[in-house]
């Protein structure tokens, strides 16, 4: 983006002509440019002003930036952490679940076993039961109670039905204790696969929870990077804006100081035509005089000689203005399909020189992002102060605070900055040359392109 600047008004600088000297108009327009040096120098101090509050306020807002940054950095690592932990829960309950599902392998083994246990039962059962219907049960042991041959004989038949009946028990108590048992670790085994299967299931759900708000997170902090890189990069603008202003302010010092001068020399130079025309006055008044002698001026201009650049600059125009670059018209000033277009472009081929458009001073040569190459000078025209700019050259040959003529070579065409091809980017602001760019005028028609 290209950088506000505030036009000085160089009157003083700029005083190339002559005038009539003496006359209340020109004291008038004299003390008018010093008013207006001084109006400028104003507004320079208030815009200052105004981009130094806008850095300060830039800078809060990248610390605040900073700080909700280092907050949702926090944040990411305690998420990240907790993913962590979840993940390490989510491998223990795996882990636990597959030693539980050994458990219910080796389990079912051994149901198999009991299942094998219980169906041997069951037939030794039905083949007792069998027998009892087929002997008629106790009465059957009655017989072999009653067929004792002796007393003796009687007592250890008692005890052989006794050890019958009881291991018949045992039996059945066996079979009941492994029909327990089977259905307690059934259960019990069913109820511990359920009870990790659904801490796993919570774990899976609380690490995609954990997961979405980190995405949350990392979508933030991107989001902050990015609203600090725009506010870095907009506080390197208001800064280069200050800089500018900065040397603008300082220009303006010395053009005030140069009017002061300038003006102290017209008055200096009227005493001495009041004075030379007392002089002649008095001559003619008297008798004794014999003759007049007469002084004449004469005045000399030289320039300095440069290697011939394969293009030639145009010619520089009798009036205020001279067009900075020979080439064509490429980009006029207006509405475009890139946005608005606040000057206007003169493309050309081959090492172009560029030239000021007019009596003035640079107020500032420096190399831009946006502007490439570029030099920003300020005129004093018919006492209304102008600034041009000169963007996207290959080099500039004057620097900051120099006085230029116009036609005076300031630089060479190129395409650096913010540029698409070899033109000059030209510009011409009315008074001062704000932020929002609203002095900036259509040179076309003013100055000879």
């Amino acid at each position: 983006m290209k950088k506000s600047i505030i036009t000085l008004s160089l009157a003083a600088i700029l005083g190339f002509g002559s005038a009539t000297v003496g006359l209340p108009l020109e004291k008038a327009s004299a003390a008018n440019k010093l008013n207006d040096l001084n109006s400028q120098k104003d507004k320079i101090n208030q815009q200052r002003s105004g981009v130094e509050s806008k850095i300060t306020d830039t800078d809060k807002k990248i610390n605040e930036n900073q700080g909700e940054q280092q907050s949702v950095q926090s944040e990411i690592e305690r998420l990240d952490k907790a993913i962590s932990d979840a993940l390490a829960k989510i491998e223990e309950k795996n882990g636990q679940i597959a030693e539980t599902k050994k458990e219910i392998e080796k389990l079912e083994a051994e149901i198999e076993v009991l299942v094998e246990r219980i169906k041997k039962r069951n037939e030794l059962l039905k083949d007792r039961a069998r027998n009892y219907q087929e002997t008629g049960g106790m009465v059957s042991y009655i017989d072999v109670l009653m067929g004792a041959q002796s007393f003796g004989d009687f007592v250890e038949r008692v005890g052989a039905v006794a050890t019958i009946v009881e291991a018949d028990q045992d039996i059945l108590k066996a079979h009941q204790a492994d029909k327990d048992e089977l259905e307690k670790k059934q259960a019990q085994v069913k109820e511990e696969l359920a009870s990790l299967e659904k801490m796993r299931a919570e774990l899976e759900s609380m690490k995609k929870s954990l997961n979405a708000q980190k995405a949350e997170k990392d979508r933030l902090l991107k989001s902050l990077k990015h609203e600090e890189e725009e506010m870095h990069a907009h506080k390197l603008e208001l800064a280069e804006e200050n800089e500018i202003l900065a040397a603008q302010e300082a220009a303006i010092q010395k053009a005030i100081k140069l009017e002061q001068e300038r003006q102290a020399e017209a008055a200096r130079q009227a005493e001495l035509a009041k004075q030379k025309a007392a002089q002649e006055a008095a001559k003619k008044s008297s008798s004794s005089s014999a003759g007049s002698s007469s002084a004449g001026s004469s005045s000399s201009s030289d320039s300095g000689s440069s290697s011939s650049p394969q293009v030639t600059p145009p010619s520089v125009s009798s009036g205020a203005w001279t067009k900075p670059a020979a080439g064509r018209l490429s980009s006029g000033f207006g509405g475009r399909s890139l946005g608005e277009h606040y000057g206007v472009d003169i493309a050309s081929g081959g090492t172009v020189p560029i030239v000021a458009a007019a009596d003035g001073v640079v107020i500032r040569s420096y190399y831009s992002s946006s502007y490439g190459n570029a030099i920003f000078i300020a005129h004093s025209i018919g006492g209304q102060t102008y600034t041009t700019v000169y963007a996207h050259m290959r080099s500039r040959s004057v620097g900051s605070g120099q006085t230029v003529s116009k036609g005076q070579q300031i630089g060479i065409m190129g395409n650096t900055g913010q540029s698409y091809g070899q033109h000059l980017h030209f510009e011409l602001h009315r008074g001062s040359w704000n932020a929002a760019k609203s002095n900036a005028i259509n040179p076309v028609g003013i100055v000879p392109l």
